[in-house]
């Protein structure tokens, strides 16, 4: 993204989301994991959605993964990506076997693709995770 474009509204941290968007400033992706399952937990929870566990530890990961989808936006969905049409809103598989939500600006993506992180800087010092194809 430009940097000069407006500012993508993003949500407040609350009280479980709170240590993802703190990571977020060192841009580092991080995501739960069940202590009791192992399992990744994507988004944000109090409790395992897999298991019921309620013992949720941040990690970091990678952040490569492969599109398992994508979605090509020829009109912005916000006025903050006026600038960037056509733009693509990707399911990304992460290597580290979850799936997470994001975009990909500039050339789109076909599924399939591998895709690393990229880091679109938000005014109060945070960063919003897009991707980038490899």
């Amino acid at each position: 993204m430009k940097e000069d474009a407006r500012p993508i509204p993003v949500p407040e941290p609350s009280a479980v989301s709170a240590p993802y968007w703190d990571a977020t400033k060192s841009k580092t992706l991080t995501m739960q994991r069940c202590v009791k399952c192992r399992r990744l937990v994507w988004y944000p929870r109090f409790v395992c959605p897999h298991c019921g566990g309620d013992e949720l530890a941040w990690e970091p990961l990678s952040g490569r993964g492969v599109v398992y989808a994508v979605s090509v936006h020829h009109r912005p969905a916000l006025p903050a990506f006026a600038d960037e049409v056509p733009y693509s809103v990707v399911l990304v598989d992460l290597v580290e076997g979850a799936r997470i939500m994001s975009n990909v600006f500039g050339t789109p993506p076909e599924v399939g693709d591998e895709v690393g992180l990229a880091w679109v800087p938000l005014p109060d010092g945070r960063n919003l995770p897009t991707f980038e194809r490899r």
